[in-house]
């Protein structure tokens, strides 16, 4: 069924290409081979609306018009003009920096726009080095379900609905014209008109509570002249702050103390040890409470009175709950499902796409089947099932002078490439709206890397690209941006790695572990460093724990670059960041929370092995985590909207963490 679809496919665009006037339906049925197969004038109405729905969502423009002089019959055709795919010549460094621009969304929800838009520029044999500076990984992450509907309706200029959990003001509805989505700090927002509010506003993509429902009905909105999408999220008004008064044992809570405005040492008192005030500035006591209580009994808020109490009626939550060993052995027993991926396209549309390509970059190119196969990043024995389709494919008419000609004898036995009668597809095909925007928002994304930022290929690679796409992209590309926004001090951290990593030397870190509250000292063989959603990563062989790990920039309080060679182990490997920075292990301890339909952001901001939505809104998710510790500080940050279901071990943990910490403010440590 698949091959006799794409077969079908690319005979409607070749007779759509070749054509000067609007073909109606029913002369496409009468004339393309494959829609012959349709049984009645319905089955053949689903499958051409099906295939041009596809052929558009490949970003092969398919436009409208008039039929026929003796009837207002609507007709479709293709115009070359917006098919082809104008000329692009890159120098060999702004390949490279087109390379590292594709490869920021390899693992994010425009993956595949990005590894199309690559494949259609290499069809027009357009060198995209995607090897390029191996010590540098860009990455855009896009958890977010919210992120894909959000980035079409910006794309399509369709209004959105959605449930919106605002901080301390529970869950509501709320309905937008979205001009643009803008990552901040690794947070994707959609900034916009809100219909409701009769004004503009952001909204955090990952506080929308289920799915966004695109309105489809209506015209489409008009986005105000002059509008910067990124202006509107960076002057989003700041919520006003306030200061809270903490005691800090000694040694502890160090994310805490980073953000303060003061610390004062206290003295070391007997049989209590030494305990610091801190004053930390905070705008939600929602936040706050959750953010001291996975501290357990080494924080405790001295004022304001409103967040002390709060933070004791938290915690007073999870000691009252009691675990129950039979739902505990009955979880672990069940074992874990797979999350669902998200929607692929079907193997006819890449089968498609790929012979789109294929054949205008054979024609201009003198190139064998296992050079193809290299060029494209497929197997020999795709192409050469890729161009066994191709002779079953031409104009209407399907004689042998219609059809496109391949040798498929010499094909496989000496590799030669011979393709005739294939004009009417000897140009590439343009980048689609998606395949553009991925690209010139990845070169965006490079302005904050050290090594890249102050490179002239980048803006020259940006223009080019702006050039080809169209100002339809333009606007698009425009609406979407991430942004590095780092601290001086971490930029300095970044750009002395950067040098390490050049220069081969090793380095010192006084590091704070991301899950537990602990600084370790380590010598780290640099191998490269990852940008994540606008986070800088240090990669490197870490001697301390012998094994490849990835170091927060933002957590290394102290680097020394060490006047000694780094000597990365033969063994060593880069990390494999399909699935994010955060990764599964085998030795994972795999822990279950339920959780309230308000604290969904737990499955999309770590790793989970299972989602299972519940009868009552709730959810029940398990994590994998190297350190089962750190879930115990999670389950208390959630408190009352959570709780540790399995294994029971844990869940006895917290419970006795809670009271621990209850007895604290009792105590009046």
């Amino acid at each position: 069924m698949s091959q006799k679809k794409t077969e079908r496919q690319l005979n409607l665009v070749i007779c759509l290409l070749a054509t000067r006037r609007f073909l109606t339906a029913r002369e496409i049925r009468a004339t393309v081979a494959g829609y012959d197969e349709a049984e009645s004038d319905a089955a053949f109405k689903r499958m051409f609306e099906r295939d041009k729905r596809e052929l558009r969502d490949s970003g092969i423009p398919i436009e409208t018009g008039g039929g026929d002089l003796w009837n207002d019959e609507e007709g479709y055709r293709i115009s070359r003009a917006d098919y082809e795919l104008p000329e692009i010549e890159l120098k060999a460094d702004e390949a490279a920096v087109l390379g590292l621009a594709a490869r920021a969304w390899r693992h994010a929800a425009l993956g595949e726009a990005a590894a199309n838009a690559v494949m259609k520029l290499r069809a027009a044999g357009v060198p995209v080095d995607s090897d390029a500076a191996p010590g540098i990984t860009p990455m855009l992450g896009t958890d977010e379900p919210a992120f894909l509907p959000m980035w079409q309706a910006v794309r399509d200029r369709r209004p959105v609905e959605f449930d919106y959990r605002k901080p301390g003001a529970g869950v509501g509805r709320r309905r937008l014209e979205p001009w643009g989505v803008v990552n901040v700090q690794g947070r994707w927002y959609a900034a916009g008109y809100d219909r409701d509010r009769g004004a503009r506003r952001v909204f955090r993509l990952g506080r929308i509570v289920g799915t966004v429902r695109v309105v489809s009905t209506g015209p489409p909105f008009e986005v105000p002249e002059g509008v910067d999408v990124r202006s509107v999220v960076r002057a989003q008004p700041a919520e006003p702050e306030r200061v809270a008064r903490l005691r800090v044992r000694a040694d502890s809570a160090h994310e805490l103390r980073r953000g303060a405005l003061r610390i004062a040492t206290g003295a070391f008192e007997a049989g209590r040890g030494r305990w610091d005030q801190v004053d930390l500035p905070y705008s939600d006591v929602a936040d706050l409470v959750g953010g001291v209580a996975r501290f357990g009994d080494r924080v405790l808020i001295e004022a304001p009175e409103e967040a002390r109490d709060a933070l004791v009626a938290h915690l007073s939550s999870v000691a009252g709950h009691v675990p129950d060993p039979a739902e505990a052995a009955a979880q672990e027993a069940e074992g874990a499902e797979p999350v669902a991926e998200g929607r692929r396209a079907s193997a006819s549309s890449e089968q498609l796409r790929r012979l789109l390509m294929l054949v205008p970059y054979a024609l201009s190119h003198d190139v064998r089947v296992p050079e193809v196969a290299a060029h494209f990043g497929l197997s020999e024995r795709q192409v050469l099932k890729d161009l066994g389709l191709l002779w079953m494919c031409g104009l209407p008419g399907y004689t042998p002078g219609d059809l496109i000609d391949v040798d498929l004898e010499a094909a496989e036995a000496t590799g030669e490439i011979i393709i005739g009668n294939a004009d009417t597809l000897a140009l590439p095909l343009r980048l689609s709206a998606d395949e553009a925007a991925s690209l010139i928002v990845g070169v965006d994304l490079l302005g904050g890397l050290p090594g890249v930022a102050d490179s002239d290929a980048l803006k020259r690679v940006g223009e080019k690209l702006r050039s080809a796409a169209g100002r339809a992209v333009d606007r698009l590309a425009d609406a979407v941006e991430v942004r590095i926004d780092l601290s001086e001090e971490v930029r300095e951290v970044q750009r002395r790695c950067d040098e390490a990593l050049r220069s081969g030397q090793l380095l010192h870190l006084r590091y704070l572990s991301g899950y537990v509250d602990e600084v370790t000292e380590r010598d780290v063989d640099p191998m490269g460093l990852v940008v994540q959603d606008g986070q800088p990563f240090l990669e490197g062989w870490c001697r301390l724990r012998g094994a490849v790990r990835l170091f927060r920039l933002d957590r290394v309080l102290d680097l020394t670059v060490l006047p000694q060679a780094a000597e990365v182990p033969a063994r060593a490997r880069r990390r494999d960041l399909k699935g994010g920075v955060l990764q599964r292990s085998a030795d994972d301890a795999r822990v279950t929370l339920e959780l309230d339909a308000s604290e969904r952001w737990v499955t999309e901001e770590y790793v989970c092995s299972s989602v299972r939505d519940l009868p009552d809104g709730r959810l029940r998710a398990t994590l994998r985590t190297p350190a089962p510790a750190w879930v115990r500080r999670l389950a208390l940050r959630l408190g009352p909207r959570a709780r540790v279901v399995a294994p029971l071990e844990i869940a006895e943990h917290v419970r006795e963490d809670a009271r621990r910490a209850l007895a604290a403010y009792e105590g009046g440590a």
